[in-house]
């Protein structure tokens, strides 16, 4: 009886916060600090507001997804440890506004497996990291990863797991693109950054998180000219 009136209680407070951000069009900055001052809160915002926030911005997007963990993607920049991008650490943080395109995610595929559906998000940029460089954090995730072409591809090439990281999304195990020479030059292109500057790994279930050091802003301003 105790089990039932706590759950009746969770349930209506849980409608209640739905209601209410709902009215104030799912605000993202009210959210992240209600969450960081309140655990029941914060308990609330990850199994549904922050779900309902992804949805009402990006709804295509999250009606072809249906995967775990992509809603905390898209608000969430991961950053890295030492261990994945060239020995430097930059602490994740929340993002505030952020694009994701089905059109650039092709520009992260080889020609083989441009019928893979992929989102790619801009680069969130970092100014003077690592030697004096800008550099960009980028992420990802793949429509129905478990059948795409990158998929069989890895394991036709019998790519590695990373020995020691794991997903920042979900925890599953993430093959380096760049070790298994899966990836494009029109990705630099796409990112405005360096040649051979540009890393990233998708994990299990099909999450992208990359790292590359960005064109300063004239040169990759001259570089779209001269496209």
């Amino acid at each position: 009886m105790l089990a039932k009136k706590q759950y009746r209680c969770i349930h209506s407070a849980t409608c209640l916060c739905k209601k209410v951000f709902q009215h104030l069009n799912w605000n993202p900055c009210l959210i992240a600090n209600l969450s960081c001052v309140c655990k029941w809160f914060d308990d609330i915002a990850k199994r549904v507001l922050w779900k309902e926030f992804c949805r009402t911005r990006a709804p295509k997007m999250m009606l072809d997804l249906q995967s775990g963990g992509s809603h905390i993607l898209l608000i969430y920049c991961s950053g890295c440890n030492k261990e994945l991008f060239r020995s430097i650490h930059i602490p994740g943080h929340f993002v505030y506004r952020t694009r994701f395109s089905r059109t650039s995610g092709k520009s992260f595929l080889l020609p083989q497996c441009r019928t893979d559906v992929l989102y790619v998000s801009d680069p969130c940029e970092h100014l003077d990291h690592g030697e004096g460089d800008d550099v960009g954090f980028f992420r990802g995730i793949f429509k129905s990863f478990a059948v795409s072409r990158v998929k069989k591809m890895l394991i036709g090439k019998e790519a590695k797991f990373h020995p020691t990281e794991v997903c920042p999304y979900c925890k599953a195990k993430l093959w380096s693109m760049l070790q298994a020479n899966m990836v494009p030059s029109s990705a630099c292109s796409r990112l405005g950054a360096y040649d051979d500057c540009i890393e990233y790994y998708v994990c299990l279930n099909g999450h992208l998180l990359g790292f590359c050091i960005l064109l300063p802003l004239s040169d990759s301003e001259e570089g779209s000219e001269l496209e």
